[in-house]
């Protein structure tokens, strides 16, 4: 029996397990690892890998998940609302680039059929590595990440036309108005699909099956979908990561696709490492050798280029000078399908093997670097921007319209977007407490004044935006951002700025908290330990732990996690009566029957008679502490009292009620 694809997949594994060990030690991106395996590994250089066109399917299934994933990430909806994005901003940033390339190629010599291939498969970035890179850093719904992903859907829309493009230029029997007109009919037939697949096939057809409460037939339907609709897309002539993007926003707004998001991602990343090490193999380094001022020159164009343009429509689309910056660096590499089209290209003869092997490398390198480009965009912006920009730049094409913030004082300024930021801003408007918030997506800021509520758009990162909201008299600043680089810096400026506001900072993990403490933030909360120890908190409630004892379990559980930075957590410090074993403070209504009602304290006298203490009574919404001994109790009073549990009880007996926790 030929066991050559297993022998091939037990080399990769290998080779990626101990390349990536190395790569995690020194904080280098694993898509890097895995190009670097695939070089590694390839006919190129070592031929550990024999089954290459298996291999190159299994690659494929991978980006198949990964687009799949991205689709259920994403929503019909929400894709409606960056048809904008999709058309304007895809159609003027494939244009223009393949015409930059077009009018570069005759540096090359190229003739007039490859220049304008070149300028066509040069346009393409990878969505497969673009998308792998978002979704690991949380930003797929960000303002850049939904430009980003509006101009890759584009561009794999594109690979239709760019396939009879190049068939065409193999061949001279191709009826193009024939072509045309096919094309048109199946776009209508694709449009319609998902729309009935996402609004009534598909939910239907998942809640039947869940009902069935079998997982495994729940993970098949899951699977039959997306492969089903990704090899229709390529019967009907389109990719089949496009398929498999449609198919997940087909079901993204199905009550199961959070289910058959987390059954698919474990899956997904295996198979998404084949298709980077498949990548790898393509390179020829001794090509890259005998050519490598070539290869440079022509690296440096493409990322120089496509960044430019990119960041230009970016522009266009009104994003501010910082958003430029990230769209411009996230599009700057070469695609994935540019590779399928450059191997047709080659065999019909449009470009030669020296330009086809030229392309690769080029295009290897651009996608290995993206990780590390990407990383820095951020960072890079922030930089940018100190130099002396002209104001239209660095606002964008068109800036929200401002609300005007009040001069407040002592007042809650809240710093970011994402659904716990949103949710404290609704609760503080609600219970009249004086908030600002500062958000960094245009569509929620127009929400957001259009009900005239109280918020600055920008990035917070830049001091003006926090002049905007009053920072310097603010007495609380909420820092709910998620990732840490921009906490960071938001941080240090807000310490600047308000040395004096107590400072409320979210993380996503424990391992930034002394960070952040050190700092100058007053309280940090890292929210996955939160929710692991509130998910422990209701567990020992359900199993009927004393109050007391849970107190101190939780209590323990932070001391183990957080160590010396548990005493600046005041809010979190074990009450009082934790420190006594008998003591409890609970509360007793007074019902229509009690015999204490029209009575006072010394009427009925509580403390001889029970050994309770009344510490306060609630009447009509009012708290009273520390009433006086002659107040009289009135029907639906609510009074606190404290002692430990024989007293309690006493004190129940004595008002005729039950009792029950505060």
């Amino acid at each position: 029996m030929e066991l050559t694809i297993l022998k091939d997949i037990v080399v990769i594994f290998a080779l990626s397990v101990f390349v990536n060990f190395i790569f995690n030690k020194i904080k280098i991106p694993t898509v890097v690892g895995y190009l670097l395996t695939g070089i590694i590994a390839g006919p190129h250089l070592l031929s550990l890998v024999h089954g290459e066109h298996e291999i190159e399917l299994m690659a494929e299934i991978g980006v198949i998940f990964l687009l799949f994933t991205i689709g259920m990430e994403f929503s019909l909806k929400s894709l409606y609302h960056i048809r904008r994005t999709v058309f304007l901003g895809g159609l003027l940033q494939f244009i223009l680039t393949a015409a930059v390339f077009f009018g570069l190629s005759s540096i090359y010599e190229l003739d007039l059929m490859g220049g304008l291939f070149i300028g066509f498969i040069a346009a393409l970035s990878s969505s497969a590595l673009v998308l792998k890179i978002l979704q690991e850093k949380s930003e797929i719904s960000s303002n850049y990440g939904k430009t980003v992903l509006g101009i890759l859907i584009f561009q794999d829309i594109m690979l239709v036309p760019l396939l009879l493009f190049t068939n065409m230029l193999g061949s001279e029997s191709i009826n193009i108005s024939r072509e045309l007109i096919l094309l048109g009919i199946k776009a209508i037939f694709i449009i319609g699909l998902v729309i009935v697949g996402n609004k009534w096939l598909f939910p239907k057809l998942l809640h039947w099956i869940a009902l069935t409460k079998n997982q495994e037939l729940f993970n098949m339907s899951i699977f039959l979908i997306c492969f089903a609709i990704a090899l229709l897309t390529y019967q009907l002539g389109m990719s089949l990561a496009f398929g498999a993007f449609l198919a997940g926003l087909m079901i993204s707004e199905s009550e199961y696709s959070h289910n058959a998001f987390g059954n698919i991602l474990p899956i997904k990343d295996t198979f998404t490492s084949f298709f980077f090490v498949s990548i790898g193999m393509l390179l020829d380094l001794q090509f890259v050798y005998d050519n490598w001022m070539l290869v440079s020159i022509s690296f440096i164009l493409v990322i120089f280029v496509k960044t430019i343009i990119a960041g230009a429509t970016g522009f266009v689309l009104g994003h501010t000078f910082r958003g430029t910056v990230m769209v411009g660096l996230a599009l700057s590499q070469v695609g994935e399908f540019s590779f399928v089209l450059a191997k047709i290209g080659n065999k019909a003869s449009v470009v030669n093997d020296f330009y086809y092997q030229l392309f690769i490398a080029v295009a290897v390198i651009t996608m290995a670097v993206t990780p590390f480009i990407m990383n820095v965009s951020r960072p890079l912006a922030t930089l940018l921007l100190k130099l002396p920009l002209p104001p239209k730049l660095v606002t964008g094409l068109f800036p929200l319209k401002e609300t005007s913030i009040p001069a407040f004082k002592n007042h809650i300024v809240i710093i970011g977007k994402d659904p716990s930021a949103l949710k404290l801003a609704d609760m503080a408007r609600q219970n009249n407490i004086s908030y600002v918030s500062i958000i960094f997506d245009p569509n929620i800021v127009k929400e957001q004044i259009e009900k005239g509520y109280p918020v600055v758009y920008g990035d917070a990162v830049n001091k003006p935006i926090l002049e905007k909201a009053h920072i310097e008299d603010a007495e609380i600043v909420v820092l709910s951002i998620g990732n840490i680089v921009p906490t960071i810096a938001i941080l240090e400026n807000v310490k600047q700025m308000a040395p004096n506001a107590f400072v409320l900072a979210r993380t996503p993990s424990i391992e930034f908290v002394k960070d952040l403490y050190r700092l100058g933030a007053d309280q940090v909360l890292p929210e996955k330990l939160e929710i692991a120890i509130d998910m422990l908190n209701r567990i020992l409630i359900m199993r009927k732990y004393p109050t007391k004892e849970v107190n101190r379990l939780v209590h323990k559980m932070r001391n183990d996690f957080l160590g010396e930075f548990i005493n600046r957590d005041q809010i979190n410090q074990l009450s009082i009566f934790d420190e006594f074993d008998e003591v409890e403070v609970k509360t007793i209504t007074i019902e229509s029957e009690s015999s204490a009602i029209n009575q006072s304290v010394i009427d009925i006298d509580l403390r001889a008679e029970t050994g309770a203490n009344l510490l306060a009574v609630r009447r009509n919404g009012n708290v009273v502490n520390d009433p006086i001994p002659k107040i009289q109790f009135e029907e639906g009073d609510v009074i606190y009292l404290m002692g430990n549990p024989n007293q309690i009880k006493d004190a129940c007996q004595l008002f005729h009620c039950d009792a029950h926790k505060a």
